[in-house]
């Protein structure tokens, strides 16, 4: 198996959006930004390998359901009605692929088609917030999570629609690269390495009229070049010339966190890329991230991903 190799359903019907995205992260050659490259290839779920948009137009590609056979990593980009079962050969090839080895994945409403597929019973998974009721009902043996952006359970991976698919994607190069490649590529995308906050944010909440002054933006790149001092709420205030409450009213209107939660999520960030890219002690990554303590670094290691920072680098260097 390559385990570079992405393999992307296509099917009727499918919205161009959902197909672009993982075509986007996986499918464009970035080593001139030093990304390693995937081997990506299209597969129609269908007799033809021509299928129609959502939006009107038909795309053409490769390779039908066969090309799934020897993919490090298997990708659903949503589904198109919650209602309708996946076809049998669909069901089938995704089971097949898994048992091979593969990494499964359903962005958005993919999370269904991975369902019916049998992968998640007994498993927690994601979907967009409006479906995720449906997919609970639907899927009894499934523990949906309807705030997750992604769900990553190491061999199948949900996650949530539209932007939370990219999201996934780029998580999904963190993943098989390392923080510092994932930072790259969503510099290169203009989407943030990793949102933090839940789906909770996006539903059923109006737009307000006023966008968080450019000063915030400044406030939070001063943030992340100062990540190894100590940061308080009243000096990004100052730094955004706002008050201590307009700017924690903007600054979780932005981000959709807590500024305490924000430059922890950063500081652990910073953590990650200097365990993968450096041999200095746990104790320096703590100092240089600015999370203070190596046995502080321990507890939010063990608490955000499961792990401790030794047994994260260990495992790091033996997947690279």
């Amino acid at each position: 198996m390559n385990q570079g190799s992405v393999a992307v359903v296509a099917f009727e019907g499918i919205s161009p959006f959902h197909l672009s995205v993982p075509c986007l992260v996986f499918g464009e050659d970035r080593r001139g930004d030093g990304i390693p490259p995937y081997d990506m290839r299209v597969c129609v779920a269908g007799r033809s390998r021509r299928v129609e948009t959502s939006a009107g137009f038909s795309i053409t590609a490769d390779h039908g359901l066969e090309g799934l056979s020897g993919a490090a990593t298997v990708i659903v980009p949503s589904w198109r009605s919650t209602a309708e079962t996946p076809p049998p050969a669909l069901l089938d090839g995704l089971r097949r692929a898994h048992d091979g080895g593969a990494r499964i994945v359903g962005l958005c409403l993919g999370a269904f088609v991975v369902a019916a597929a049998g992968l998640l019973d007994g498993r927690r998974a994601t979907t967009h917030w409006r479906y995720a009721g449906e997919l609970a009902a639907r899927f009894s043996a499934v523990q949906v999570d309807p705030d997750r952006l992604w769900v990553d359970l190491d061999d199948v991976v949900t996650s949530a629609g539209t932007a939370a698919a990219l999201d996934c994607c780029v998580h999904l190069v963190r993943r098989d690269h390392g923080a510092d490649v994932a930072n790259r590529l969503a510099r290169r995308l203009v989407i943030a390495p990793h949102r933090s906050g839940g789906q909770s944010q996006y539903i059923e909440r109006p737009v307000t009229s006023t966008d968080a002054p450019d000063e915030l933006g400044s406030a939070l790149d001063w943030a992340r070049r100062h990540l190894d001092q100590p940061i308080g709420v009243d000096e990004l205030a100052a730094r955004a010339h706002l008050s201590r409450r307009s700017f924690t009213r903007h600054f979780r209107a932005v981000t959709g966190t807590s500024p305490h939660q924000w430059l922890l999520h950063e500081r652990l960030t910073v953590a990650q890329t200097l365990l993968e890219t450096t041999n200095i002690s746990i104790e320096l990554v703590a100092e240089r991230s600015g999370i203070g303590s190596a046995a502080t670094l321990r507890q939010h290691y063990q608490r955000r991903f499961g792990t401790s920072p030794q047994s994260y680098r260990t495992a790091f260097t033996r997947a690279r």
